[in-house]
């Protein structure tokens, strides 16, 4: 058994995971919950025609798996400030199967980084967990390809206009071997404007990624 596997499971037994959705304990989202992460699996790519929903340029492709709200936002929010990276696993693997009826291609997958700082705070990244649980269930790469080149307020606090400019240039490739020639999934937890996803396609596409698409956990409106 792997370490971080067996970690997971002395944690688990030691401190069993409690359901965002709903407090029931024994898993990290319970039987009952998790389908508010498969409510978009059924349906087609994209958005449905009609909608207010764009695509974020020089995007290829943008998929998510259900809104920002509900259980989905309190596993999210778990996830990513409370320290419940047990939460990864099935959230991850909602983004492959929703990735594995919807996605039109790609050989890389790829997590949006947080900054050095916040990821130290922190001790991990969760747009790179869920990249390693989603690479794992579709049977493509994952690799850290990014990197924050510096600080940015978060996106939360502005408003659309101010998230373009709070994010333009502050990406870079740090290894372009590593996607050139390739197409590359971007993986997050959640989009809104796509502002971030853009700034990341262009440091991939200026490194020599052929095309990229992306992947998100959830989509705000």
């Amino acid at each position: 058994m792997r370490s971080g596997r067996f970690v997971d499971r002395l944690l688990d037994l030691l401190l069993p995971p409690v359901c965002p959705g709903c407090g029931t304990e024994g898993d990290p989202i319970c039987a009952a919950c998790l389908p508010a992460f498969e409510v978009r699996l059924g349906e087609p790519p994209g958005a449905a025609i009609g909608s207010s929903v764009d695509l974020p340029a020089p995007l290829l492709q943008l998929e998510w798996c259900a809104a920002y709200e509900g259980v989905v936002r309190a596993a999210l929010h778990a996830l990513k400030y409370a320290g419940e990276t047990r939460l990864a696993a099935p959230i991850g693997e909602a983004m492959a199967r929703r990735w594995a009826v919807a996605g039109a291609g790609g050989d890389v997958l790829v997590p949006v980084p947080v900054h050095g700082t916040r990821r130290r705070e922190r001790g991990y990244d969760q747009a790179e967990l869920l990249a390693r649980v989603a690479a794992e269930h579709l049977g493509l790469p994952a690799v850290a390809a990014l990197e924050r080149a510096r600080p940015t307020r978060p996106q939360f606090d502005l408003d659309r206009r101010d998230r373009a400019a709070n994010v333009a240039d502050a990406f870079r490739t740090v290894d372009p071997p590593l996607v050139a020639g390739r197409w590359v999934v971007l993986v997050d937890d959640v989009v809104t404007t796509g502002a971030t996803l853009s700034a990341c396609a262009r440091a991939l596409l200026d490194a020599g990624a052929v095309a990229v698409s992306a992947l998100t956990a959830a989509r705000e409106r």
